[in-house]
């Protein structure tokens, strides 16, 4: 072969490269979008058209701007500004819609039966694939799908056995009694004072989850909290923009402070759990923490089964721990703060669980597990909590092949938004006073607060998907909001602003400003 034929082969199969290259990215960003479009319109779906490569991201961007930029009163409607798109959609083109996330449709499911199939269905309906930047700050059982998830929850179960979250109990109440003593300090002089409560009670539940996470290292657990808030921030500004495969690569100011803090934070983790390993080994420790508690289900799964069959490798249990962090802390924090905030704004309630607390455990009894199990005010409070103001404010699946869905035809690659806010403000769901605080409305249990008792309660997931948290989160929950309630009570402060917005969970964009006072 000469050196003309040479060269011919190889531009031939440079342009051929290229062509084929071009045709994907093409296929991705035009054709295959035009034609699921299609196929949704024909089936009585209505949305925005679809707009190429950047979807509805130009809208989305100017609406949530626009949401964020004016606060609202308490009783005006929190869907509109914590969930700005969804809530124009629906406004604009009814409950059975679509908007576009780039290039990939998501329809919007409103119908309560339809979510309680898709969230049913978990074999066929999957979680969405997790965009690799995300991944840089937490993976793990959230994330897993089919045998890989199996596997893990069922390794992470015995961590959040009703057993050992008693034997947590304790030392979630020791960081309870650090907060009190810190808002005790600041009402010292006047017996009342104000401030914004939302930095102390994220520091609080940093605390649990360090100390009941990892135990003995919870100071060094710290820091990993504290390294997740500046990747919250970096990946936010992130996801504003559509992403493009192969950019995370590119040493940008952005891409470099993000794999500083993901070296950072895998050092951190990775010290903390062959620090645990080693002295669980020497029998220096016990496993009541839930990295103990992992680590010895893993040891036990070896000793059955053989360390090669393991479906969790160091990596796996980092990802683990990252996720504990993340949903522990972010989770609890915004609950508490919605909760005080909507007991300051509702004093008879606040009066009512109080006397609960106070009847139920004393004015400086140490909670248990049987009394707090006893607060039913309490409860239904936090189930309100939980229904106006979701950690969440909606679920999202996806489908890789066509699939059925209620007499919907969806075609592969469609993802699936079940918007949680505006179902928990239906009042074809919830009665007429959907928009109001009404904790009776549990008086009965979770199952019959609707009006139509098919409808999912569904601030944690629901289905074999069920957050596998969510008793230590309403466990801590109760703990921290009875505890307060024994030292304090608590009222708006004129400075309020009331401005519900949703940043990877719903919280307070402008913080809590509260006035505390000793009781």
């Amino acid at each position: 072969m000469d050196t003309v034929e040479f060269k011919i082969i190889a531009v031939s199969l440079v342009l051929a490269l290229f062509v084929g290259w071009s045709w994907r990215v093409l296929n991705w960003a035009w054709f295959r979008p035009r034609k699921m479009e299609k196929c949704l319109r024909k089936q009585g779906l209505h949305g925005n058209s679809y707009r190429f490569l950047f979807g509805d991201f130009k809208e989305i961007s100017e609406i949530v701007k626009n949401a964020r930029s004016k606060p609202i009163n308490l009783s005006d409607d929190v869907v509109a500004r914590a969930s700005p798109f969804i809530y124009h959609t629906v406004k604009k083109y009814g409950k059975n819609s679509f908007i576009w996330f780039g290039p990939t449709p998501r329809l919007l499911i409103t119908d309560p039966e339809l979510i309680r199939e898709v969230l049913t269905r978990n074999y066929r309906f999957k979680k969405l694939k997790q965009n690799p930047i995300v991944r840089m700050f937490f993976y793990g059982i959230g994330s897993l799908e089919g045998d890989q998830w199996a596997q893990h929850r069922k390794l992470l179960n015995p961590a959040f056995h009703l057993q050992k979250l008693k034997l947590m109990l304790p030392v979630m109440y020791i960081s309870c009694t650090e907060l009190v003593r810190k808002w005790e300090e600041k009402v010292e002089k006047n017996g009342w004072c104000e401030l914004d409560i939302v930095p102390y009670l994220r520091t609080f539940t940093s605390d649990v989850i360090s100390r009941t996470a990892f135990g003995s290292s919870y100071k060094e657990g710290s820091r990993v909290f504290e390294i997740q808030c500046q990747q919250i921030q970096l990946i936010m500004k992130s996801l504003q923009s559509v992403y493009i495969p192969g950019w995370r690569f590119l040493p940008t100011k952005n891409n470099r402070r993000m794999k500083e803090l993901y070296n950072e934070i895998q050092s951190s983790l990775e010290n903390i759990i062959d620090k645990k390993t080693k002295a669980m080994q020497a029998g220096e420790t016990n496993s009541d923490d839930l990295l103990g508690v992992l680590l010895e289900s893993i040891s036990n799964e070896q000793l059955q089964i053989g360390p090669g069959n393991v479906g969790m490798s160091l990596h796996d249990v980092i990802g683990e721990c990252k996720l504990f962090y993340f949903a522990g802390q972010d989770t609890t924090s915004n609950v508490l703060v919605w909760t005080l905030i909507l007991l300051s704004n509702h004093p008879n309630w606040q009066i009512r669980a109080r006397e609960e607390v106070l009847q139920v455990l004393g004015s400086r009894g140490t909670p248990d597990f049987d009394n707090l199990n006893q607060l039913k005010v309490v409860t239904m409070i936090l189930h309100e909590v939980l229904r106006l103001y979701p950690p969440g404010d909606h679920l999202t699946r996806m489908v890789d092949e066509e699939t059925t869905l209620g007499g919907l035809i969806l075609p592969p690659g469609t993802e699936i938004s079940m918007p949680i806010l505006l179902l928990n403000y239906d009042q074809n769901v919830w009665g007429e006073d959907a928009k109001e605080f009404n904790p009776e409305r549990f008086a009965a249990g979770v199952s019959n607060a609707t009006k139509n008792n098919l409808a999912p309660y569904i601030p944690f997931g629901w289905g074999p998907r069920i957050c596998i948290g969510q008793n230590f989160a309403i466990l801590e929950a109760k703990l921290a909001l009875a505890t307060i309630l024994q030292h304090f009570s608590f009222e708006l402060s004129p400075s309020y602003t009331h401005a519900p917005t949703t940043v990877v969970t719903l919280q307070p964009q402008h913080g809590a400003s509260l006035i505390i006072r000793k009781i």
